[in-house]
């Protein structure tokens, strides 16, 4: 089984950015712990703050990985496009979110993501991932 796991922008500054909200973890050191915890799997990780890389990412492993797990992080509420790349490919997606959106402003309470997932996570933290990897499982 072949999962990648997709972060959008700000997402590389894990462990130093707001942690109060997102944690005190980098997200290197959390994948690692995936990575031993789900050795049976070939886990991915690619992050990028770019919109249009995002997307190109999406059309690349669309076809051809068993799964894709997307935090699109502010261009969860702001990209059609990223939206639509979900709705062109095959490979289901699950979104999550560290924080719960739905606690903070209003802007966030919606996502372009979320019409072309096969699931939501939201608010669990760096579980999140977790629990849409064993979902794929």
């Amino acid at each position: 089984m072949k999962i990648i796991i997709i972060n959008g922008p700000n997402l590389n500054l894990l462990g130093k950015r707001e942690t109060t909200i997102y944690g005190d973890a980098s997200f290197e050191d959390y994948f690692k712990s995936l990575q031993k915890k789900y050795a049976n799997v070939e886990l991915v990780y690619y992050q990028s703050n770019i919109e249009g890389e995002l997307i190109d990412k999406l059309h690349e492993v669309g076809f051809d990985f068993d799964g894709i797990i997307l935090n699109a992080a502010a261009y969860t509420h702001t990209s059609v496009g990223i939206g639509d790349a979900i709705k062109a490919i095959e490979t289901p997606v699950v979104e999550v979110h560290i924080s719960n959106v739905y606690n903070r402003e209003e802007f966030r309470h919606h996502s372009y993501v979320s019409p072309n997932a096969n699931g939501i996570l939201v608010g669990f933290g760096l579980k999140g991932y977790d629990l849409a990897l064993q979902s794929f499982l």
